[in-house]
């Protein structure tokens, strides 16, 4: 097992990096579709089938400008020191309360910094979020921001409302695994031309591994999991479970309600 690396200063910190393991699970999907991250996502994979961290890791992580910016803001802001604490890793992904130790001021300063110029004219109605309740959690980063960036209108990457729904962190629950793939029973995202919603669950298959190595130990039926596109990204408490519902029934009531220009309702229509 290789040391962890402190991301801050590059020195050898004092225990087994599991954020940034955790961090490349979640990370994998997206990159290996080219939604974000470095060109080469066989270095991501490697990385979390091996479970090596170490100081190329760091570096590789911070390439992510999509979650590099919230995870360095929260780690100020909650004083945790590492962005790549499984704390702040953990915040990001699935919600936790380390999210409301980041002053809004700061996150609004740090958003507008690495979106504005992305965004052009359509960032007054990205910045609408800010003030509504926007939290530094990947749901914001899919809902309240992809839209005004232009990842939902590239139609080679998948429709709009599939991206949505794949590239948020859902939860579902196993059925059956076996070898490089799980079944898992999970609810779908739902547009009724007004609203997004969480539809009933659905059993859809996903992938676990890649040629008999697996990101994760194998999985055992009735165990919940957090699924990013298709693939399963970890294990879930109660706990991570909990929070993961209610940061995206925040995200979607914040989306479907409090926005005077929600993103999704502009691209979908």
């Amino acid at each position: 097992m290789a040391t962890t690396i402190d991301s801050r200063q590059g020195t050898p910190g004092a225990a087994f990096g599991s954020g940034l393991a955790t961090f490349v699970r979640y990370a994998y999907p997206p990159n290996l579709r080219g939604f974000c991250g470095p060109d080469d996502s066989t270095a991501l994979r490697d990385y979390g089938l091996s479970g090596v961290v170490d100081a190329g890791l760091v570096e590789l992580a911070k390439a992510f400008t999509g979650p590099w910016p919230y995870l360095s803001v929260m780690a100020m802001e909650a004083r945790v020191g590492d962005p790549f604490d499984a704390r702040v890793v953990e915040a990001y992904w699935l919600g936790n309360d380390l999210t409301s130790r980041v002053d809004l001021a700061a996150f609004g300063n740090r958003i507008e910094a690495e979106f504005k110029g992305r965004a052009g004219k359509d960032w007054g109605h990205m910045a609408e979020s800010i003030p509504a309740g926007a939290l530094p959690h990947h749901g914001f980063h899919v809902f309240g921001v992809y839209p005004w960036v232009g990842l939902l209108t590239q139609t080679e990457r998948g429709e709009p409302l599939e991206i949505l729904d794949r590239c948020r962190i859902r939860w579902g629950k196993v059925v059956a695994s076996t070898g490089d793939t799980a079944v898992v029973r999970s609810r779908p995202l739902l547009w009724d031309g007004r609203r997004l919603e969480l539809g009933a669950p659905q059993v859809e298959t996903v992938n676990q591994g890649v040629g008999g190595d697996g990101f994760i130990d194998p999985l055992v039926p009735g165990e919940w999991v957090s699924l990013h596109w298709d693939w399963v990204c970890d294990r879930l408490t109660q706990r991570q479970l909990r929070n993961l519902r209610s940061f995206t029934a925040r995200q979607l009531e914040m989306t479907n309600h409090r926005l005077a220009h929600p993103g999704p309702q502009v691209v979908l229509g």
